[in-house]
């Protein structure tokens, strides 16, 4: 695997939850948030409703950023691949106009002083 830079530094996907802790986050937070309303209905006593309540939003900060980590661990990754054309795209992508301006250095100055304030010319 390949390093991928993040702020100037290489990202270490080590560092991070891996898929493996996600999805034991996930599950949990899928147990405690059915199980949170069940207690109120079941009648269970006051202090383990307001424990499982407080467990349900200390895990979806948990999962949140758990998520957070891997989209950008996988962005990361992508956007040191070749760029991909849209299948259906008409135009040019935005990253395909940064690369022919970066080509273009030169002639960037040029080209405005002609075109004027706005990018409109005369």
């Amino acid at each position: 695997m390949r390093n991928v830079e993040y702020k100037g530094a290489p990202l270490d996907a080590e560092k991070g939850p891996g898929l493996g802790c996600f999805w034991l986050q996930v599950v949990l937070l899928a147990i405690v948030v059915v199980l949170t309303p069940l207690t109120a209905a079941w009648e269970w006593p006051i202090p383990v409703t307001i424990v499982l309540l407080a467990t349900t939003l200390v895990l979806l900060l948990f999962v949140g950023q758990t998520v957070i980590f891997l989209l950008r661990l996988v962005a990361a990754d992508r956007r040191g691949d070749a760029r991909r054309r849209p299948l259906r795209s008409q135009t040019k992508t935005v990253g395909e106009i940064e690369d022919e301006t970066r080509g273009d250095v030169g002639n960037e100055g040029e080209g405005r002083a002609e075109r004027g304030p706005g990018g409109r010319s005369g």
